[in-house]
C-alpha cells in the first residue's frame, strides 16, 4: 500500500516540529552543502556547457559501472523516463505489487508510456526467480510484449529491506533470458550498499538501467541520476527534453550531489543504528508491534492501541513528532541525517504520551 502523506499537513497553530521521522525526503542541506552549491561552476546544461553537471554524470556512470548517466530533477522522473525508453504502448512490465512505479507515481506508466504493470507477489517487497518465471507469457499475438522487469532497492513498502545479491542476479538473469530489459529503482540504493557491504558496482551489474536519488538519505534538496548504456541515455535525453526535465545552470544543484557523494554515504550507517534503536524502544510501548529495521525505515503496527495509524500519527504531530502511515494500522518512521540518537529518545517519549 502507498504511503499516506496527509498526517504531515496539520491544522494551523500547532507546536513546532521537534522530531521529523516523516521521511528522509525531509532533510535540509547542510551549511557545507550550501557553500558547495554557491561556489559551483555553471553553464547551460542543455548545450552540455555546465561543467559541474557534466562531471556528476561522468562520476555516476563510473561509480555504477555503466557507460553514461543523466542528471534529472527527481527519482520519479528517472523511473518514468527509463520506462519510456525501454517500453512502448501496450508493453508489459513485471514488478512487485507494492512497487513505487505502481502505487506512488500517479499512474504515470499508463498515462505516459501506455504500458501495463503486472504486480508480482512476495514477502517484504521482494519476488524471487520462481515467481518471475511463473509470470512469463508465451510469445504470441494475444499476449502483451513483456519488455521490462523492475526492482526497488531498498524495498520501501517491504520495510526498507535490502534485496539479497543472489536474488537480484537471479531475477536479472531470468529476465534477460526471456529477452526483457531490467531496471532498478535506486531510491535508497546507497542505504542498501552500506547495510549489506556489497559494492555498488556489484549490486547493479545485472541491471540495464538504474538511478540513484540524492534527496533522501544523501540529503540534497533536489536531484537524481539515471545510468545506463550510451544508447539508452541518448534516448532518455530526448524524453528529458519532452518532459521538461532539461535545465539551464543546473550545476548549482549538481554541486549538492557531489557534496553528498563526498560526505553523506558512510554516515548512512548512523541512520540504520538509529532505526534499530527506535525499534527497540517501540517494542517496549503498549500496543505497538514494530517490524525489524533493515535500513532506515521503521514500520510498526498500532492496531492493539485502539487507534488507527492516521489517528496515532495525528496525535503525535500535535506533540511535535511527524510520521507517515502505510495502511489502516501501519505507521512508518524514517531516520535520516537530520535525526540524532537524542531525537529517537524524544520521539519515543512523545509516543509514550500519546499512548498514555
Amino acid at each position: 500500500m502507498a504511503i499516506d502523506y496527509a498526517p504531515l499537513i496539520p491544522p494551523a497553530g500547532l507546536p513546532p516540529m521537534l522530531v521529523n521521522l516523516y521521511s528522509d525526503t525531509q532533510t535540509k542541506p547542510t551549511a557545507g552543502m550550501k557553500a558547495a552549491m554557491m561556489e559551483a561552476e555553471v553553464g547551460d546544461e542543455q548545450f552540455g556547457l555546465d561543467p559541474t553537471t557534466n562531471a556528476l554524470a561522468d562520476r555516476m556512470a563510473k561509480m555504477m559501472g555503466k557507460e553514461a548517466a543523466l542528471f534529472l530533477p527527481s527519482g520519479t522522473m528517472c523511473n518514468q523516463i527509463a520506462i519510456l525508453t525501454h517500453c512502448r504502448p501496450g508493453d508489459e512490465i513485471l514488478a512487485h505489487e507494492t512497487a513505487h512505479i505502481l502505487t506512488s507515481e500517479g499512474g504515470g506508466v499508463a498515462a505516459l508510456t501506455g504500458a501495463q504493470i503486472t504486480g508480482l507477489r512476495g514477502a517484504k517487497g521482494l519476488f524471487d526467480g520462481d515467481t518471475l518465471r511463473a509470470a512469463l507469457r508465451s510469445k504470441n499475438r494475444n499476449a502483451p510484449p513483456q519488455t521490462l522487469v523492475e526492482v526497488e532497492q531498498t524495498a520501501n513498502s517491504g520495510g526498507g529491506v535490502v534485496w539479497p545479491q543472489a536474488q537480484l542476479d537471479e531475477v536479472a538473469a531470468i529476465a534477460h533470458e526471456a529477452g526483457m530489459a531490467t531496471h532498478m529503482d535506486g531510491a535508497r540504493l546507497m542505504n542498501a550498499v552500506v547495510a549489506s557491504g556489497v559494492p555498488v558496482t556489484e549490486m547493479v551489474k545485472s541491471y540495464d538501467s538504474l538511478w540513484l536519488d540524492f534527496t533522501k538519505g544523501l540529503g540534497t534538496p533536489i536531484g537524481a541520476v539515471l545510468c545506463g548504456s550510451h544508447d539508452f541515455i541518448g534516448t532518455a535525453w530526448r524524453w528529458k527534453q519532452r518532459l521538461g526535465g532539461a535545465m539551464r545552470q543546473s550545476g548549482i544543484i549538481a554541486a549538492a550531489c557531489h557534496y553528498a557523494l563526498d560526505h553523506n554515504i558512510d554516515r548512512l550507517a548512523d541512520d540504520h543504528v538509529n532505526a534499530r534503536a527506535l525499534v527497540r524502544g517501540l517494542a517496549q510501548l503498549p500496543g505497538i508491534v514494530p517490524e525489524d529495521a533493515n535500513t532506515n525505515l521503521v514500520f510498526f503496527d498500532c492496531s492493539a492501541t485502539g487507534m488507527t495509524a492516521s489517528a496515532l500519527a495525528t496525535k503525535a504531530r500535535l506533540r511535535g513528532l511527524a510520521m507517515s502511515t502505510s495502511g489502516k494500522y501501519r505507521v512508518r518512521a524514517c531516520t535520516h541525517l537530520d535525526v540524532s540518537a537524542a531525537d529517537i529518545d524524544t520521539a519515543l517519549a512523545i509516543l509514550r504520551e500519546v499512548l498514555a
